[in-house]
């Protein structure tokens, strides 16, 4: 009998993704997801792309008896569900914390209370609970910067400096030891999901595994959600003839990893024992610019001659500048290694942006961060 598995948020982006994996590798399969209407639209409808051999359950990770009535009779659960936007997050600070941290503790007081079937559980993190990533001085060594001060950003001083001595710091891959200093309130609550899941699981000898996601991209994505990846809301910006808007000068940099890595380490995560109790970077160790990103999209998707990206110049409150996977121990420990290439990836993710229709929101979006002083 196959292992029956409840996806969270599994009608999303990467919840959908992952649900394909599991019912390719034999798995019995539930989405539990809301339809959130910034993520699915105005009619909340259960998306196109959403696996018909999947089990549908329309329900809010909130709804205590919903969500336990899903659990019935389940052996693994991927805790998916999230509000996702960290600007957003800077001001709607409640509904944030409800969702996610408080989403959360709900599943975990089902399985610390109730009967259930339950044999692991692996929870959705985020790389934006580092904050900074790690850095090297030339002077001091390696460090672990916290945020740049308003004083140089203001000054259009991008590059981190060493917080000892000063000097222009080099980025360096981000290991899982790296001290958390997360900068906006969804960063926290996704060190809430890492730190509840995991204590409640080493409590109960439940295994439970906390995968921290890097910058994740591919299809599905949500185009018209101003508060998605940067890639959806470049994708979005090129689709409606617009400048993608890039804040600093656009030199920062992210891990981008395409979505089907992200759902094979899912995989591998729920099929080793090696991976219980522990937390993991998934990424691909290298570090892209937003205006590599940017020139790209526009490159594959425009359709407006001579359309560039908009270098603003300015900084948001929480922006970091650099950070970028070390992804040693979810190689050593599991065997995972990142297989789509970038090249393939932004390919395959630009064919399905060319074919979508998206309402551009995002100057809506940044002139509400700009009204509450969340950017200079």
């Amino acid at each position: 009998m196959a292992t029956k598995v409840l996806v969270t948020g599994g009608a999303g982006f990467i919840g959908s993704h992952l649900v394909d994996r599991l019912l390719d590798a034999g798995y019995e399969v539930a989405v539990y997801d809301n339809l959130d209407k910034q993520v699915h639209g105005e009619e909340q409808r259960v998306p196109d792309y959403l696996n018909p051999d999947a089990e549908f359950i329309r329900g809010d990770v909130r709804d205590r008896d919903a969500l336990y009535r899903a659990i019935k009779g389940k052996q693994v659960i991927f805790h998916e569900a999230a509000a996702v936007g960290v600007g957003q997050s800077m001001y709607e600070i409640a509904r944030y914390t409800e969702i996610n941290t408080m989403g959360g503790a709900v599943l975990l007081d089902i399985l610390a209370n109730e009967r259930h079937q339950v044999e692991k559980v692996l929870v959705a993190s985020s790389m934006s609970i580092y904050g900074e990533g790690k850095y090297e001085c030339p002077r001091c060594g390696v460090i672990y910067p916290k945020l740049r001060s308003e004083e140089q950003m203001a000054r259009g001083e991008w590059e981190m400096h060493c917080p000892r001595c000063g000097a222009v710091a080099k980025p360096l891959p981000t290991d899982e030891e790296k001290p958390l200093f997360p900068t906006s309130i969804y960063a926290i609550t996704k060190r809430d999901h890492e730190e509840m899941f995991i204590s409640t699981g080493l409590a109960y000898k439940l295994p439970t595994v906390a995968l921290r996601y890097f910058n994740a991209y591919g299809p599905r994505q949500a185009l018209s959600n101003p508060y998605t990846g940067v890639c959806a809301i470049f994708g979005s910006r090129i689709l409606n003839d617009h400048s993608p808007i890039i804040f600093e000068d656009g030199l920062q940099s992210r891990d981008f990893i395409s979505v089907q890595d992200i759902a094979e380490a899912n995989l591998l995560a729920l099929e080793s024992d090696k991976a219980n109790y522990q937390v993991f970077n998934v990424g691909t160790g290298r570090g892209t610019s937003v205006l590599d990103i940017a020139n790209i999209l526009i490159d594959k998707v425009g359709k407006v001659e001579g359309l560039a990206p908009e270098v603003v110049n300015k900084f948001r409150a929480g922006d970091i500048r650099h950070c970028f996977a070390d992804i040693s121990k979810i190689r050593d420990l599991l065997g995972f290694e990142p297989k789509v290439s970038f090249e393939d990836g932004i390919t395959e993710l630009t064919s399905w942006v060319a074919s979508q229709t998206a309402t551009d929101t995002v100057e809506q979006a940044l002139a509400e961060l700009k009204r509450r002083h969340l950017t200079s």
